[in-house]
């Protein structure tokens, strides 16, 4: 049981703490929008971590032949995707600058949870993810109980533990990016966080799509 604790929760901290296109997105929706919103991407995030869990206990090792012929196509998705949100974060960013200028309404946002449900997609369309736990299904195989409740309880306990710890390092980030959001107040400084943000997700997303087509 410990060792399955454990697993899961280095499987949730080793797929989330390297800040990737996710990562900043997490970073900036918190900073440019709130911490509402920051904390439902991270969760979104969180919860498609916690379904790949569940699918590398339910599934084992046979998600990871699966998965492998369509990860060219799994790319190109995630990077279409990526540039579309870069667009329009940057583009949103400007539209709200203007708007501060010239005293009109703020532009809306959607709902925090919209933006649960968005990340949720988008974590589960993003290919090192689905790498991430295709690979870590062969090593779950080695935590397995006597009995049929026994595995259950182990896999409940590895998954439960992955999401937590997926969960812990996205709110965190959340938090830096809505503290960061507070310390570069003027429009400006927001600006130039959206454009930072953005442009490193559409440089992400351009690696993506060379990675698909080579």
């Amino acid at each position: 049981m410990i060792d399955a604790l454990t697993s899961g929760l280095l499987a949730g901290y080793g797929i989330a703490i390297p800040v990737g296109a996710i990562g900043v997105l997490i970073v900036t929706l918190a900073a440019q929008v709130s911490l509402r919103h920051g904390a439902a991407a991270g969760l979104g995030t969180a919860t498609a971590d916690g379904l790949y869990a569940v699918a590398a206990v339910v599934s084992g090792a046979a998600i990871a032949r699966l998965l492998q012929p369509a990860i060219g196509v799994l790319r190109a998705a995630a990077a279409v995707v990526l540039v579309a949100i870069a667009v329009r974060g940057i583009l949103t960013a400007v539209r709200a600058r203007h708007a501060a200028a010239d005293a009109t309404q703020p532009v809306p946002t959607g709902s925090a949870a919209r933006t649960y449900a968005a990340f949720v997609g988008l974590t589960l369309l993003n290919p090192m993810t689905i790498v991430y736990f295709a690979a870590l299904v062969v090593g779950y195989q080695g935590h397995t109980a006597d009995s049929a409740d026994g595995r259950v309880l182990v896999g409940t306990v590895f998954v439960v533990a992955a999401f937590v710890a997926s969960a812990s390092w996205q709110l965190l980030l959340a938090t830096g990016g809505a503290i960061l959001g507070r310390t570069l107040a003027s429009q400006r400084g927001r600006l130039i966080t959206a454009l930072v943000g953005n442009g490193i997700i559409a440089l992400l997303a351009i690696r993506l799509a060379w990675q698909a087509v080579s």
